[in-house]
């Protein structure tokens, strides 16, 4: 890290991520802007920006946002998401922790079957209804169902974006993950349930009389549109199928839910002008500005020097080295995003399983994957499910700020990584 560039890249993106963390601009204008003076600077250029699979925007989660954010948008219209809240109050008896652990559980379970931004992006208008019938505030539990989703996401190898370039580079499978990380998902789910009657036991407060009016609602009188309620659940049906295909199909997820969307609106009554407000544009922005200043940072080589560093460290010592990559990628992940932190380290982590002799599936990589999935959860800006919903409590007007998320964030992760951690050791080392 000699060369200018790496230091003036160091020094765009910390006071970016400074002033993102402030709260004293917009994090869309801070992203952009600092995507902007990455340019400027040389870190990288248009081609790097726009074209480059290693360092540029990646359009594959920046169109795989805005094709399940139409799909959702069409059956927002149909009543679907009133369904569902008055049917989870009545489920949990309209009491405020049962909701949240019900809304945990579904979270986790939907993402390890779906990627976790679009669990988040079908969870989260549900929460935002369930709070408002019971006069609940939401930021606790769209909180808490984030962290859920990317725990729940390291379970399998479509549940997180990380996990698919992971799978890729080692040729894991989608059994290969089920197998190893699946029974760890389950476990942090429960302790997750466990942080979060601590954590969020002020939100926790029961009205006795919205409940009552809640429990007195009939769930089907909720659906506007049937028809079109059978047409979004068709086609959402077809794209959770072509996600979970993908490997046989070898279409990429954002080819899927693009054709999706463009099916729903072809064959429905919704208005396109509608669903297109749907979407939540400064969310994509944001995404598309973070990744061209981390793209500096690849292309200036600071991540690889990271990442080379890192090896060094490790050597011959395995299972050290499998603790530190599960907690150095726990921090990383928490500082960058995690797709391109794991796009980083994934041929790191191949010489290093082929320098310790290891097999595909050698606890390196549950390690790096374990480490990026749960160090999303550290900060706002740690995995892409964290922005999307911080977009939508934004535009429905309960904003979560950077540090109401962190510091649960910082607790939740932590706790995870050390299970994890306990998790590794025991069954690749102790038993």
């Amino acid at each position: 890290m000699n060369d200018w560039h790496s230091w003036a890249a160091v020094a765009v993106f910390a006071g970016t991520y400074a002033l993102i963390i402030s709260e004293k601009i917009h994090r869309v204008a801070a992203a952009l802007g600092g995507a902007a003076l990455m340019l400027l600077i040389g870190a990288t250029d248009d081609t790097s920006a726009f074209y480059s699979v290693d360092s540029g925007i990646d359009w594959n989660v920046i169109f795989l946002l805005m094709g399940m954010m139409m799909i959702v948008g069409v059956l927002k219209r149909t009543g679907l998401f009133e369904y569902l809240a008055i049917w989870s109050v009545k489920k949990a008896r309209a009491r405020p922790f049962r909701v949240m652990v019900m809304l945990i559980v579904i979270t986790a379970t939907a993402s390890a079957l779906l990627d976790n931004v679009t669990t988040v992006l079908l969870v989260a208008p549900v929460t935002l209804l369930i709070c408002e019938r019971l006069a609940l505030p939401a930021a606790p539990f769209l909180i808490a169902e984030v962290f859920a989703s990317n725990i729940g996401g390291i379970a399998t190898l479509v549940g997180d974006p990380p996990n698919i370039i992971i799978g890729s580079r080692a040729g894991l499978t989608f059994n290969d993950f089920l197998v190893h990380l699946a029974p760890l998902a389950a476990v942090l789910v429960l302790v997750l349930i466990a942080l979060a009657r601590v954590l969020f036991r002020a939100a926790f407060v029961h009205d006795a009389d919205r409940a009552a009016e809640v429990m007195a609602l009939d769930e089907r009188e909720a659906i506007r549109d049937p028809r079109m309620l059978t047409q979004g659940l068709a086609v959402l049906a077809l794209v959770i199928a072509g996600f979970v295909l993908h490997p046989v199909l070898d279409l990429a997820p954002s080819i899927v839910a693009l054709l999706g969307a463009g099916l729903l609106v072809a064959i429905s009554a919704a208005d396109t002008n509608e669903v297109l407000s749907e979407v939540e544009w400064p969310t994509l922005a944001f995404f598309a500005g973070l990744f061209v200043m981390i793209g500096g940072l690849i292309d200036t080589g600071v991540i690889d020097h990271v990442s080379n560093a890192l090896a060094d460290a490790v050597g011959d010592r395995e299972l050290g080295g499998s603790m530190l990559m599960l907690g150095a990628s726990g921090v990383l992940s928490g500082v960058v995003d995690n797709i391109p932190y794991v796009a980083t380290m994934a041929p790191v982590t191949a010489d290093l399983v082929h320098h310790l002799g290891g097999d595909a599936d050698h606890v390196m990589w549950w390690a790096l994957a374990a480490g990026a999935d749960l160090g999303g959860n550290a900060t706002a800006i740690g995995a892409s499910a964290n922005v999307v919903v911080l977009g939508i409590a934004e535009r429905a007007r309960q904003p979560i700020s950077f540090w109401q998320f962190t510091r649960h964030g910082l607790v939740v992760t932590a706790a995870t990584i050390a299970v994890s951690a306990l998790y590794l050791w025991l069954r690749y080392f102790a038993l």
